[in-house]
């Protein structure tokens, strides 16, 4: 389909997760994306998992579909260069994503002389300005807290806040864009990753719930709180999550495992409606002793069999390993997938943006392109340097190519 956000062009001088996932958001919408990086690379640049060839396989995922322009910003003459991309003239562009400090040539106050109707999106840590990551963010949202079985806090490896914060980030982008189209007016818009964990831990309740009832969730090890959910473990040495929330489902659990008439007698012996989720939730662990055998008993494929297209939510657990190599959605035969060559990493999937419009699906993702592979084509096109200026730029070490 024609790309939603063709015309659109950003530019992105970040790090990390949170700004770079939300400029990937916008290229695989459409938008030209522009990665202004140091000579060298970002401090992210080399960051884990690394390919053989020393590339970095993290960078290379959050920047796929962007250009990438490299310029020696530690002097007066990259300085300008970058602020001149970020406020060329044209109805599509003169945006700016950052998560890097916004002073000096960098501030919204410099960039806005040049251009007034400038949108300049900055993602920050704390909503005084001091400085924050995901894992100092997570550890007082109170989720460490409510994670695992026991006292201790048990960190997730997902980096939900910079995820959740990328997407902020987009959206924030694309609604500031359209108000610069209906006013004329462009602004600065901050966003604060400690703000994004407050706001989603207040929307999803618990914030509430501790002003209104004085609860503070507790750690339930693998249940799911407020209704039916458990790890099991299986025959072959498998783990499988079984989920009923509504009544619909607890039914078909019920009916999927031939367990209707031993699960139907917790409810009168506990005193509970197993028709309310709240009841199911009271009545978990009787529950998953009538469920625990019936799964031990049986191989993950059996439990594949018996409970696929019945209405039962349940799903396996895997490592990255087994979700490459076993599980189907994550192949070509998804049409969110495409295999891309990717330089210095090799024959990959890539996935395009997670939308579908009507019946028809985003293009493909492009790679991520090599450190400095657009230089050359952002002086010439977008700046119109002529080929003598450009050649001196590299002579100066002020820009570089791949």
């Amino acid at each position: 389909m024609q790309p939603c956000l063709e015309g659109l062009s950003v530019v992105e001088v970040s790090a990390f997760v949170a700004a770079p996932l939300g400029g990937l958001t916008l290229a695989q919408l459409g938008a030209e994306v522009i990665r202004i990086d140091p000579i060298g690379g970002n401090i992210d640049y080399r960051r884990w998992p690394l390919a053989p060839s020393g590339t970095s396989i993290y960078w290379a995922g959050l920047n796929k579909g962007k250009r990438s322009v490299s310029l020696a910003l530690n002097t007066l003459e990259g300085q300008e260069i970058a602020a001149a991309l970020i406020t060329r003239s044209g109805t599509g562009n003169g945006i700016l994503l950052t998560n890097l400090p916004a002073s000096g040539w960098m501030s919204y106050a410099a960039l806005r002389k040049r251009r007034d109707d400038l949108i300049m999106l900055r993602l920050i840590g704390n909503p005084d300005g001091s400085g924050a990551v995901d894992y100092t963010v997570n550890c007082a949202s109170g989720y460490a807290m409510a994670t695992g079985e026991g006292e201790a806090p048990v960190n997730h490896v997902l980096p939900a806040w910079d995820v959740a914060s990328g997407l902020y980030l987009a959206t924030g982008l694309l609604a500031a864009e359209r108000t610069r189209r209906m006013r004329g007016a462009g602004q600065e818009i901050t966003l604060a990753l400690a703000d994004v964990m407050l706001a989603t831990v207040a929307n999803l309740g618990y914030v509430a719930d501790v002003q209104i009832n004085g609860t503070v969730r507790p750690p339930l090890g693998n249940y799911l709180y407020g209704a039916f959910g458990r790890d099991f473990a299986t025959l072959d040495g498998r783990r499988v999550m079984l989920v009923a929330i509504s009544t619909r489902q607890w039914r078909a659990l019920g009916k999927a495992t031939g367990l209707v008439d031993k699960l139907a007698m917790i409810g009168p012996m506990m005193g509970v409606d197993l028709n309310d989720e709240g009841g199911r939730f009271t009545a978990r662990e009787a529950i998953a002793a009538v469920l625990a055998p019936w799964c031990a008993a049986r191989c993950l494929p059996e439990i594949a069999a018996a409970l696929d297209g019945t209405g039962v939510l349940w799903g396996p657990f895997q490592d990255f390993g087994q979700l490459v190599h076993e599980d189907p959605r994550c192949t070509t035969a998804n049409p969110l997938f495409s295999e891309i060559e990717q330089p210095g990493v090799g024959h990959v999937l890539a996935p395009r943006a997670p939308l579908t419009f009507g019946a028809e699906a985003m293009h493909p993702t492009r790679p991520a392109p090599r450190l400095g592979e657009d230089t050359d084509w952002a002086l010439a096109e977008v700046l119109k340097l002529p080929a003598g200026a450009i050649a001196r730029l590299h002579d100066a070490g002020v820009v570089k190519g791949p």
